[in-house]
């Protein structure tokens, strides 16, 4: 990241102050349907009012040559799970910490994610696979002190900079849950590959949502991420 600037975090108000700015960003990254895209702001915005949500954003101005990159996590959409990639954008400015955006500085690169607990869609759903997979103390090791990450995504043109992985440790940094959880297509993708680099680990494979969608690994890493897997916290008791 250029000038050592590395992500900005975005407050609820924030966030959704750039949401045509992100869901562009999303659209891109993604190449959802037409449908599938116009109903990303209600769920985003529904996102922004849950408990512990944090996100990051990254500007034009601020991208510069890394590492592998890649972003994926998704949310409750159409019954899909979640999903998710690297995508694009268009200008915008309110909120951010530090210096705002304009024209000549565009949301490239975003990410979120909140505390996930009963009664949210994705929470319940991959707590119930996990439970007939594994076991109900695994599942409760997992997800009942968790952050759920929701969105990574990056514009096309900027990814494979290291960007994805800089918003994940921006947006976990002195994270006070002691697990984090997402989900991407299952396949060996560089998104799968980013996340395997950070600690995550699968807890279900072939993973089908309702919904039809194509199969997903759900993994999860302890908290602090960090660069090899600790396998998975112990059950809380």
């Amino acid at each position: 990241m250029r000038n050592g600037t590395g992500p900005q975090a975005l407050s609820r108000t924030g966030f959704l102050a750039e949401l045509d700015a992100l869901i562009a960003v999303y659209g891109l990254a993604m190449r959802p349907p037409p449908q599938q895209l116009h109903g990303r702001r209600p769920i985003m915005e529904r996102h922004a009012g849950y408990s512990g949500f944090r996100a990051v954003a990254v500007t034009g101005s601020r991208a510069e040559a890394g590492a592998e990159d890649s972003g994926a996590a998704g949310a409750e959409d159409s019954g899909a799970g979640r999903t998710g990639r690297t995508g694009g954008s268009r200008a915008g400015s309110a909120g951010r910490s530090g210096n705002g955006g304009g024209p000549d500085d565009p949301v490239i690169a975003f990410a979120y994610g909140f505390r996930g607990v009963a009664g949210q869609w994705w929470h319940d759903v991959v707590r119930s696979g996990i439970t007939a997979a594994a076991g109900q103390r695994t599942a409760a090791a997992w997800l009942a002190d968790t952050f759920e990450i929701a969105e990574v995504h990056v514009r096309p043109e900027y990814q494979r900079q290291g960007i994805g992985r800089a918003m994940l440790l921006s947006l976990t940094a002195e994270c006070p849950h002691r697990t984090a959880v997402l989900s991407t297509l299952d396949a060996p993708s560089p998104a799968r590959r980013l996340y395997g680099s950070l600690g995550f680990t699968d807890l279900l494979t072939g993973f089908s949502f309702p919904g039809n969608g194509p199969p997903y690994v759900v993994m999860g890493a302890a908290l602090p991420l960090r660069a090899r897997a600790a396998g998975p916290p112990r059950p809380s008791r």
